[in-house]
């Protein structure tokens, strides 16, 4: 069968898939899809020897060294909860750049900092934001040394760092193979169970809810632990975990061509006991939460006591696979790990235009 096309047709076709391209919104798009528009419109360098959207970018300078950049930003409607002080939210803003570098076995040496700030905003705010830049700034052994201020409608931290490494040393996220270790620098659970808690104003044991809100409130880097395992080259893969344990290892596999089987769920204690009270899954809690700041990693066999020993709170989880599926070991049953977790525009986390 013959069809004829004119071209005042394909013309009419274009013309609406462009129209339908320009009417979605971001929040339809999401974050990942807004990142890889942006990527297919850029010239990169051929000194970039990361592939756009990894944890850091990092560019050669020769020699075997590497630059590492890297920004991110907080902004107080989506991503500062309730309770958590100016403080704290600045000294989370450097957090979250710290945790990106410690996942590639990059050292970061400087911080600079650009402030969007509403005009209401008083002295002491400004001096709490202050003291907790220089706070997670000076707890990773680095300094913030600039940026830029002006005015805006909601509080913006937006940080960018710059680190230096060894190209011999960097860990992607591409370098899994079938048969490697899947491992975390610790548990899940505990910031999705505290964020609920503070959200849903949950009654909960005062121990138990000062552990969960710290975990929120105050997040910690591994940053020893990612320098450790990348100088000793037991890693073939790695990535922050800030978008969530299901989303992370789902990265892993995509970006690393493998699957994996989860055979230990890292579900924090903390975690299980919130979903013994709140009647909750707690492998929810651990899989799709986020903001946990731990590195998900694959680890070489030959490497794990090695890596082990370095790293005492290092976690077996489960395994790389041929088979490029994800899925997870809990309670005498095999699921399907979904691709979810944290994504700007399409996560819905506003505190109502709420300011610390």
């Amino acid at each position: 069968m013959k069809i004829n096309i004119d071209a005042s047709s394909i013309r009419s076709t274009a013309a609406f898939c462009t129209a339908w391209r320009i009417n979605m919104i971001a929040k339809e798009i999401g974050e990942r899809g807004i990142i890889e528009i942006i990527r297919e419109r850029l010239e990169l360098p051929e000194e970039m020897v990361t592939p756009f959207g990894e944890d850091v970018s990092a560019l050669d300078i020769g020699e075997g060294r590497l630059l590492a950049l890297k920004a991110d930003m907080l902004v107080g409607s989506t991503d500062i909860p309730p309770l958590m002080n100016y403080f704290q939210a600045a000294r989370k803003a450097i957090v979250m750049n710290v945790s990106d570098f410690a996942s590639k076995g990059m050292t970061p040496k400087a911080f600079m900092v650009s402030l969007g700030l509403p005009p209401e905003l008083g002295r002491d705010e400004i001096e709490q934001l202050s003291l907790g830049l220089n706070s997670g700034a000076r707890e990773y052994r680095t300094h913030l040394v600039g940026g830029d201020t002006g005015m805006a409608r909601d509080l913006v931290i937006a940080v960018s760092g710059y680190g230096i490494g060894e190209r011999s040393t960097l860990i992607l996220r591409s370098g899994a193979r079938p048969g490697d270790f899947l491992a975390t620098t610790g548990e899940f659970g505990d910031t999705a169970a505290g964020l609920r808690a503070l959200l849903e104003g949950v009654e909960l044991p005062r121990q138990l809810k000062t552990r969960l809100q710290r975990k929120v409130l105050m997040p910690q880097a591994r940053l020893d632990e990612g320098l450790a395992i990348a100088k000793m080259r037991a890693a073939t893969a790695s990535i922050d975990s800030s978008d969530g344990l299901a989303f992370s290892v789902h990265e892993l596999s995509r970006m690393s061509r493998v699957g994996f089987t989860i055979t230990k769920p890292p579900v924090s204690r903390n975690a299980r006991r919130f979903a013994e009270i709140t009647k909750c899954d707690p492998l929810d809690l651990a899989l799709y939460g986020g903001e946990e700041y731990e590195l998900v990693m694959t680890i070489r066999p030959d490497m794990w006591k090695k890596a082990k020993r370095l790293i005492p709170s290092l976690l077996k989880i489960g395994v790389a696979t041929e088979e490029r599926e994800v899925v997870a070991e809990y309670n005498h049953r095999t699921i399907t790990v979904e691709p979810r977790g944290w994504e700007h525009f399409k996560s819905e986390a506003e505190w109502s235009g709420r300011r610390p």
